[in-house]
């Protein structure tokens, strides 16, 4: 029986920010997606803070990580792309949402939970010298900042005495016992949203912390070290936190929705005047119902949202939200004890505390331990061998997917030598050298498997990838055609899908002064991206030319290929991930420039590891060489996922086809040598005298490049030494 085609894609759907909502959405998409969907997430960052957890890290019970949601792990599991970077608008009348520095994104269906910011009032200095206490992320590093410069007795001052500026006064008044705290309240009374009895529990746990309270004390504006009130009086103070009213996106208003004081009104359905944009979180105002903002709402519209988007995409019916009146509030009072507030009733205790850490800690393993959805099983009756080609691990995107170095060795060996005068080099080096007047054209071509789903990011990377050849050989890219294989989809998104690849393809090909001047395209069963490169030089620099006593420059750190597998496995830190992913959308271009006047042999690091390319240069100039294992960059977190077992599928050919020719330590460190790289860096054979200017040169273009190793006498051969390993961040 042939097997079914794959389900072609008719919509594409756009979840706008990572709140608490959207994580839960994609959690449920993931384990029952609706065929023909094409999810997007877009998100400042890879990971979104938990709020609930945010006191119990201010005051030092949680580490960071404890506050995070890996929207990195939240996308695959739900199979959508992620794209980082900040909406700054929504184009209705096109269905197109803009995100500075890349192409529109469309949309057919949309979803807005973008969280808010604390109001920052108009006032001379705050925006300079205060903290908003939202976003949670950017408020969380700002507190980690101060705690590795803070005084012996630092003075914190909080404008706003709601319950987040009291919960957020006491932790930091627990972290920091020595701390003189103060909080500035407008009003004549703090804590006007609880009934009587939690704001007298919270008081007095205040008075028990040393937190001072300023009724009737409103600012007038902010400086260095200091906090100016209304009346005239400064007060001293080394970081200053606002909790006051909250902001909406600025943007909102050029949308043309619906809003109900910056916030988007949505009905029962979570829809919002658009029908084709719904909103939820503290972004949504629930106008059928109106709430005041708090994240127990925000969970509780996930499943109702959930339901209507599937309903949107696929003509079904809606289902209403309509959300509980009250909702039990759990105030922490710094240490590890709460105080309780429903319907004026006070709670207070150490068991409160040990209530809420269960609640939240379910809340964030419900988003951390994602069940693993089964594939399709193998058929039944099948051919000896299909198990070991398959392995146990899905087959890895970007030179990770290449065909290992000795089976293509074996299948070049075969070709016969070039037949025309004017073809100078044949396979074997980095790309094609052809005579060109006085000078020579490099012709290279790279074709990729998708190791990500977001087009405009693989478009870039991928370009940048292919014009590594030729930057390789200093030479300068000079056109590009494209080869692209998109899946199957309607015409609409497939047009969509390739305008974003070729767009960023496009300006990366620019930027190195090359045209992409065409391509070819074709429909198959998954997304690839490859381009041809030709580029310009005087005088190609090939892997024949290393001398003993060189030197070996690397420009970028290892570790792309261990990362993009973790990520498929659902095993990588989104920062780690996002880490790799602008190291891999670095260009080499600057790096040719400075390494090319000087370098003996160059190549490129990519699918056959840093071990199998320096062989391939060695063989070719008859050279061995020497490796200082720890002096070698590697991408932070690379080594602990190593360690932890990940790695590529092509890691073990690239281990098998450098055996006996390799050196060194055993260990996960020693493996990341044989990584394969995807738009990794150059690798350079240069006199040892230049060594200090270049690397110089190097570190001022942004680049995290290192000298690694030396040239030394004898057959290829590698002998790496060391065992620290230095990281680059």
């Amino acid at each position: 029986m042939t097997p079914a085609a794959p389900l072609p894609l008719t919509r594409d759907l756009v979840l706008i920010g990572g709140g608490h909502t959207h994580a839960l959405v994609l959690r449920m998409w993931g384990m029952r997606p609706l065929p023909g969907v094409r999810l997007t997430v877009i998100n400042p960052g890879p990971t979104a803070a938990y709020s609930g957890m945010l006191p119990g890290h201010i005051a030092g019970h949680y580490p960071r990580e404890a506050l995070a949601l890996d929207l990195v792990k939240l996308a695959r599991h739900a199979g959508a792309r992620l794209v980082l970077g900040e909406v700054r608008g929504i184009d209705r009348a096109s269905r197109q949402i803009h995100v500075p520095g890349r192409a529109p994104i469309a949309y057919d269906v949309a979803s807005l939970d973008i969280g808010i910011t604390s109001e920052m009032p108009d006032l001379p200095g705050f925006a300079a010298h205060v903290t908003p206490a939202k976003p949670l992320e950017r408020f969380a590093d700002a507190w980690e900042r101060f705690l590795a410069r803070a005084p012996s007795t630092p003075r914190i001052a909080i404008a706003g005495g709601g319950v987040a500026g009291i919960e957020l006064a006491m932790a930091c008044a627990h972290r920091l016992p020595d701390a003189q705290i103060t909080v500035y309240e407008a009003g004549t009374e703090v804590l006007r949203a609880l009934g009587p009895g939690a704001r007298g529990r919270l008081l007095a746990h205040c008075a028990r912390l040393g937190v001072a309270i300023q009724t009737n004390a409103a600012l007038a504006g902010a400086s260095e070290g200091e906090i100016h009130l209304a009346d005239g009086r400064p007060e001293t103070a080394d970081f200053i936190i606002a909790t006051g009213a909250a902001r909406p996106a600025p943007w909102l208003p050029e949308t043309g929705l619906a809003l109900h004081e910056g916030y988007v009104s949505v009905g029962p359905s979570l829809q919002s005047s658009d029908p084709a944009i719904f909103a939820a979180g503290d972004i949504a105002h629930l106008s059928h119902a109106p709430r005041p903002k708090a994240g127990v709402y925000a969970v509780r519209a996930a499943k109702p949202l959930y339901h209507n988007l599937r309903a949107a995409l696929s003509g079904g019916a809606m289902r209403g939200y309509r959300p509980q009146r009250d909702y039990l509030k759990l105030i922490s009072t710094g240490g590890k004890g709460a105080v309780a507030d429903k319907w004026g009733l006070p709670l207070d205790g150490a068991w409160l505390w040990r209530w809420k850490d269960r609640i939240d800690q379910r809340f964030m393993a419900r988003l951390r331990e994602l069940p693993a959805m089964p594939g399709p099983p193998l058929p039944r009756a099948r051919a000896q061998g299909m198990e070991a080609v398959l392995g146990d691990k899905p087959l890895c995107g970007g030179c990770g997917a290449k065909l290992g170095g000795e089976a293509l060795r074996r299948a070049l060996s075969g070709l016969p030598a070039p037949a025309r005068a004017d073809v100078l080099s044949g396979p074997g080096d980095d790309a094609a050298i052809l005579a060109h007047g006085s000078g020579a054209q490099v012709f290279t071509t790279d074709h990729v498997r998708a190791f990500t789903e977001d087009p405009w990011l693989l478009g870039r990377i991928t370009a940048l990838h292919a014009m590594s050849d030729a930057w390789a050989m200093g030479a300068a890219p000079q056109a590009a055609l494209a080869q692209v294989t998109l899946p199957r989809q309607s015409e609409e998104m497939g047009a969509r899908a390739l305008a974003e690849m070729l767009g960023a393809a496009s300006e990366a090909f620019r930027e190195a002064g090359a045209d992409l001047v065409g391509g070819h395209t074709s429909m198959g069963a998954e997304l690839e991206l490859g381009f041809s490169v030709t580029g310009l030089c005087a005088q190609p620099i090939g892997q024949s030319g290393a001398r003993p006593g060189d030197r070996l420059i690397l420009t970028k750190p290892l570790g792309t290929g261990v990362v993009l597998a973790a990520e498929m496995a659902r095993a990588a830190p989104g920062a780690v991930v996002a880490r790799a992913l602008a190291q891999m959308a670095q260009s080499s271009a600057r790096a040719s420039d400075i390494l090319a006047p000087h370098a003996h042999a160059m190549t490129d690091v990519t699918g056959f590891g840093l071990a199998g390319h320096l062989l391939g240069l060695c063989m070719a100039s008859d050279v061995s060489a020497r490796l200082s294992l720890d002096a070698i960059p590697l991408i932070e977190g690379a080594e602990a996922l190593a360690e932890a077992g990940q790695h590529s599928t092509l890691l073990p050919q690239n281990i098998a086809g450098c055996a006996g020719r390799v050196t060194g330590p055993p260990g996960p460190r020693m493996e990341l040598l044989y990584d394969p790289q995807t738009s990794g860096g150059l690798l350079a054979a240069v006199p040892a005298a230049d060594v200090a200017a270049l690397l110089e040169a190097l570190h001022a273009a942004g680049y995290a490049a290192a000298e690694i190793g030396e040239i030394t006498p004898g057959p290829a051969m590698l002998r790496v030494h060391g065992s620290r390993v230095q990281t680059a961040r």
